[in-house]
């Protein structure tokens, strides 16, 4: 039987099931959300006042702890409890999961970057992977709404690889460290710009979230609600309509249909007691992670739907990408033994380098597709058990190579843009299942000869500038060696992609599952290509425009 109370099932309480839940709630739905990890208080769980040499090992990572002790991530990680996933002979593929309310939210970069005109019809550019259903006009104002919304620091920069907020939305950046100048120095002897990175961080407050006061690490989570997260903003907002419950623990097995072939609900698990549910509600929204929610579908399968729900396209699980990633660093001689002061600001870089080379392919001068950006490792940190640079000798004159070389590392960290390729994608493993008793996904993953020459050029840049800055950089290592390995960048999207046809895509441009109605899925699975930008930001602004479409439709009675 239905239960009345709730008219939208959201499956996942990261940055598209909490944006969707909270866009839905404020226009008078009743939601109920299903978390598959455990609940979560960063107000009064965050570590994020304990120091390195609080902690084992001086806060270094571990196995099940991979960014650091007092990382944000909990009961999660690459590997999680009662709940493996495999991966294809030959293959490597990383699956961060974070089962906790909020999700990744808790733990990300926060790295805020809109996809420009140029990121949504790629294919109608160099006739590779796919175009998105709309163009970028049609988001911009919607990106306006989630900045506002979530609290986004930087400037209009008037690159055409950063389209520009409207007036008074983004908050202030903060100042550049003195060795980002160093850096952007160097850049501009190079032709490449370098300019505020766009974070998810308050520099002014704003509702009930402070300010960030530049003292404590974003990833081990913020309890004033400065670095954003779900569990500080929209699930507490969300809630507090009265349109909103919360269940955690809840392992979604399926999304259920009647004998028409007509979405009816969902089954979950009760992890804590084992027990199986079985819930009703006119609309689902899977928001469980690009990968997660593909499982879903995949796995719910029933005589309308033999090979998986909403798969009649045959791509579900199919045109998994990652962003690309890839690092070189050095020790700039300029910067040793320089004197002391914070240089903490908002952790992480304040200036970055964004991609510069649209005009340099359009003229067939570089040898691969799409673009990428440096994110920038330097200054004064929190010093953790190790040391940068190499050392020779003991006693007195190693102390002070360490001393010498604290705050003069400067590392550049590639992320760049994944074309889907054939051979990428994931699928059911039907002889491995996790606790209770659910078939896991099973992984495919390979590069192609366009990451690997984006990566080769990616190294040859970096080393240009730290040699510019001085730097004794030495040989380069292969792109095959260098390229990060398929999901550590924690960027999955694409297995569930819209479209304009549903003969090539899952859902319409609405995140509306073209083969359901009543089914949608607002999470990264639904892009289109996976830009070099970091998907957070356009999973909520995605998430937050579908969202406000469906409540028209619901409220106008056409589903």
């Amino acid at each position: 039987m239905r239960d009345n109370r709730h008219e939208v099932i959201v499956v996942g309480s990261g940055a598209g099931g909490a944006m969707a839940a909270y866009t839905l709630t404020k226009s008078g739905h009743k939601v109920l959300m299903l978390e598959a990890g455990r609940d979560y208080d960063p107000k009064t769980e965050t570590p994020m006042f304990k120091r390195n040499g609080d902690a084992p090992l001086m806060g270094a990572a571990t196995s099940d702890k991979h960014f650091g002790f007092y990382d944000a991530t909990v009961d999660g990680g690459w590997q999680v409890p009662d709940e493996p996933y495999s991966v294809a002979e030959g293959d490597d593929f990383y699956w961060w999961r974070a089962r906790m309310l909020g999700g990744r939210t808790n733990h990300w970069g926060r790295f805020s970057l809109r996809f420009s005109e140029h990121d949504f019809k790629g294919k109608s550019r160099d006739g590779l992977g796919a175009d998105w259903p709309f163009d970028y006009a049609e988001l911009a104002p919607w990106y306006d709404k989630t900045e506002e919304l979530v609290g986004v620091c930087g400037t209009n920069t008037g690159l055409d690889d950063m389209p520009p907020s409207a007036e008074g939305v983004l908050h202030p950046p903060p100042q550049p460290r003195v060795p980002e100048l160093l850096i952007a120095a160097a850049a501009k002897k190079q032709g490449i710009p370098m300019v505020p990175m766009h974070r998810a961080v308050l520099t002014r407050p704003k509702d009930d979230r402070a300010a960030c006061f530049w003292a404590t690490p974003c990833g081990h989570g913020c309890s004033i609600g400065a670095a954003f997260q779900t569990t500080t903003s929209l699930l507490p907002m969300a809630k507090a309509t009265g349109n909103l419950q919360i269940i955690t623990q809840a392992m979604v097995k399926s999304v259920d249909t009647d004998d028409q072939g007509k979405v009816i609900g969902v089954t979950y698990i009760d992890k804590a007691s084992g027990h199986t549910h079985n819930l009703k509600a006119k609309v689902i929204i899977l928001a469980a992670s690009a990968c997660e929610s593909a499982r879903i579908l995949l796995n719910s399968k029933s005589q309308h739907f033999p090979d998986g729900l909403a798969n009649s396209s045959g791509q579900v699980g199919k045109n998994l990408m990652d962003s690309t990633g890839a690092h070189l660093g050095a020790i700039i001689p300029a910067l040793k033994g320089r004197p002391r002061y914070n240089e903490d600001g908002h952790t992480s870089n304040h200036l970055f380098i964004p991609w510069w080379g649209h005009a340099a392919q359009a003229k067939g001068e570089l040898d691969f597709p799409r673009g990428y950006h440096f994110e920038i490792g330097c200054g004064f940190r929190e010093p953790g058990a190790g040391v940068s640079g190499s050392l020779q000798g003991y006693g007195k004159a190693v102390k002070q190579q360490v001393w010498d070389n604290y705050g003069a590392y400067v590392g550049f960290s590639l992320r760049g843009e994944m074309l889907p390729n054939p051979d990428s994608y994931m699928e059911i493993d039907e002889s491995v299942r996790d606790k209770w008793g659910i078939p896991v996904s099973k992984f495919h993953f390979k590069w192609s000869e366009h990451e690997l020459k984006q990566i080769e050029h990616g190294l040859k840049t970096a080393k240009a500038l730290l040699e510019t800055m001085g730097a004794d950089v030495g040989e380069l290592p292969s792109a095959e060696q260098a390229i990060s390995k398929g999901g550590s960048i924690i960027h999955e999207v694409g297995t569930t992609r819209m479209g304009s046809s549903a003969e090539s895509s899952v859902t319409n441009q609405w995140g509306q599952t073209w083969d359901c109605d009543n089914l949608f899925v607002m999470d990264g699975g639904v892009f289109a290509s996976n830009p070099h930008k970091n998907c957070t930001l356009t999973i909520m602004t995605l998430a937050m425009r579908n969202a406000s479409w469906l409540s028209a439709q619901l409220k106008g009675g056409v589903i």
